[in-house]
């Protein structure tokens, strides 16, 4: 029997009574492709291009597919997007080693540039866990607030009140960008407590980079600035 999901065309299931609108987080992959950009040829892999060019290949196909996410869509939506989402974490990654060796090596010779390439690269680490929290959470958009989604990843504070929150309530990609924001700059949970060994373990390794960034690198400077 062929597979059932190869050749169907993935319109939202009426049955389902929420689907996730997948923009805003195609919005912030295309910020992290500019952000990239913006950085100095020291901090980036080499050749410049290469990097925002596989980006964007990969956001070519996502580009047309359908605005909703759902447990119907193409199966190739997610791996897909993880897929992306895992480059443009570790051209990040590769980044702050960038930032980190030129500057114990005494290769920074402008504090301001330094303060400006630091905030690209704190931001583009907030943007990029934002991503991970949304694709990950209770199996991803496509099955989070279905009867197949899976336990939670977060705990939210309208899923510990549902007084709080409006009735049938699910946290969407702005949620998940706040949580993102607050641990990258309190270094711990102030939101959503997450609930599972991986989002404990995404939280722990976002709060390192974040720190590394800010404290070791845009601290310094500031203390260089002239």
């Amino acid at each position: 029997m062929a597979d059932e999901n190869v050749g169907v065309d993935p319109i939202f299931d009426p049955e389902h009574e929420y689907r996730v609108d997948r923009r805003p987080a195609s919005i912030a992959l295309i910020a992290c492709v500019a952000a990239y950009l913006l950085l100095p040829n020291s901090l980036v892999i080499k050749p410049k291009w290469l990097i925002p060019l596989l980006m964007l290949i990969a956001l070519i196909p996502l580009f047309f597919a359908p605005r909703y996410r759902h447990p119907g869509e193409y199966r190739w939506i997610r791996p897909l997007t993880i897929g992306l989402i895992a480059l443009i974490n570790a051209a990040n990654i590769a980044s702050v080693a960038f930032l980190v060796h030129n500057e114990f090596n005494h290769r920074v010779s402008d504090g301001r540039a330094l303060f400006w390439s630091g905030i690209l690269i704190w931001i583009t680490n907030v943007i990029i866990f934002s991503l991970w929290y949304w694709e990950v959470d209770r199996g991803g958009p496509a099955l989070r607030g279905t009867k197949e989604q899976h336990m939670p990843d977060f705990q939210f504070p309208q899923m510990e009140n549902p007084k709080l929150a409006p009735q049938n309530w699910h946290p969407s990609y702005y949620d998940y960008a706040y949580v993102s924001f607050t641990n990258a700059s309190a270094f711990s949970p102030t939101d959503a407590m997450p609930l599972t060994r991986l989002t404990k373990g995404l939280m722990t390794f976002q709060s390192g980079i974040s720190m590394l960034t800010i404290v070791v690198v845009v601290g310094r400077a500031i203390n260089i600035l002239k």
